[in-house]
Parts: C-alpha cells; sequence; structure tokens
C-alpha cells in the first residue's frame, strides 16, 4: 500500500468513527427487517455475523432471526495478526469465550459459512469497504470467495470514495437501517 493511500484511510478511520458514535445501535432493528423482507439471505444459508462492538450497528436483531428461520450460524474468532477469522458455530445460548482486542467468540467447533455478514466503517455504492485496518476481514473475505459479501452498516457511512487496492474484494451488497443496495456485479 501505498504511502498516500495509508494516510488517506487514516484519516478516513479517525472521520467513520466519529461519524458513527452519532448513530443509534438500536437502528438494527431496521437493518434486520430490509434484510429479511429482501430474501437476499437463502434459505439454508450458512450465515457467518459479528457480534457488534466500538458503536458498529447492532445486527444481533438479524442473528436471533435468521436463528428462528433455522439457519446455521457462526461468529468469528480473532486469530493471531496476519490470519483469517475463524468461524465458530452460534446460536443465542451458546457460550461465549474471550478474544483478542476485547471480542468474544462462541465456544463451538468451527462451521465454514457460505455468506457473510461485514462489518466497515465506511462503504460506497461500488461495493468498496474501509475496515479497521487490521486486515482481517480482507483476508477471510480472500480465503472464502465464493461467500456472498453484506455490508452491515448505517446509512450514515456510506461515502463517495473509499481508497482501495486491486486485492479489495467488493461487497455484493450493503444493508443499513435504510434499506438494502445491491451492487451491480462485473
Amino acid at each position: 500500500m501505498s504511502e498516500t493511500t495509508a494516510m488517506q484511510k487514516a484519516a478516513l478511520r479517525r472521520l467513520m468513527l466519529a461519524r458513527r458514535e452519532t448513530q443509534n445501535p438500536m437502528l438494527g432493528h431496521a437493518l434486520a427487517k430490509h434484510v429479511l423482507a429482501s430474501g437476499v439471505i437463502p434459505g439454508g444459508a450458512a450465515v457467518g455475523g459479528f457480534f457488534p462492538m466500538r458503536g458498529e450497528i447492532d445486527i444481533l436483531p438479524l442473528l436471533h432471526a435468521l436463528h428462528a428461520r433455522g439457519h446455521r450460524l457462526a461468529l468469528p474468532e480473532t486469530p493471531p495478526p496476519g490470519q483469517a477469522l475463524m468461524f465458530r458455530a452460534w446460536m443465542p445460548s451458546t457460550p461465549m469465550l474471550p478474544g483478542r482486542y476485547k471480542t468474544q467468540h462462541p465456544d463451538a467447533p468451527s462451521l465454514a459459512p457460505d455468506f457473510l455478514l461485514v462489518p466497515l466503517l465506511a462503504f460506497n455504492r461500488r461495493g468498496h469497504r474501509l475496515g479497521y485496518g487490521g486486515g482481517y476481514y480482507d483476508r477471510t473475505l480472500a480465503e472464502l470467495p465464493g461467500a456472498f459479501r453484506l455490508g452491515c452498516a448505517y446509512a450514515a457511512q456510506e461515502m463517495e470514495d473509499i481508497p482501495t487496492e486491486p486485492t479489495d474484494l467488493p461487497l455484493h451488497a450493503i444493508a443499513t437501517e435504510a434499506g438494502l443496495i445491491r451492487i451491480a456485479q462485473d
């Protein structure tokens, strides 16, 4: 990554973390309604989600609804730096263990998802996303290239331009409290 791109991403991360702090995590209920009504998640899909933290939109209403519909669910375990996330089976009653960076993960066997709910700091309508900078989701998306990638965010996290690199995989769609944005795939 060029020094200019790294500086652009760092500045955008600071801006978007501050913007996200002004949002109401409970808007996740509206996000869940839009995702469920859209039918974007196929029946029987194994869905990899995340536990919201640091002001992320609350996707737990969506995870609970998917569980009620019979989907197999998984949440990530954060491995040492430089590795992809490992997903572990989850349902609302699954015991959780503490993980790296104040995360938690299910005390359960691994489960490879074929549909991913992806947290982010910023997105655009071309499906580009800005993450936290650790590269965990970049490596995970590269290891699961056939998985559908649904970004989950507040509508206020939308930006016109996101600095990208050739290795960045675009999202297939983005869900916000305002609706579902489908990305045209080239």
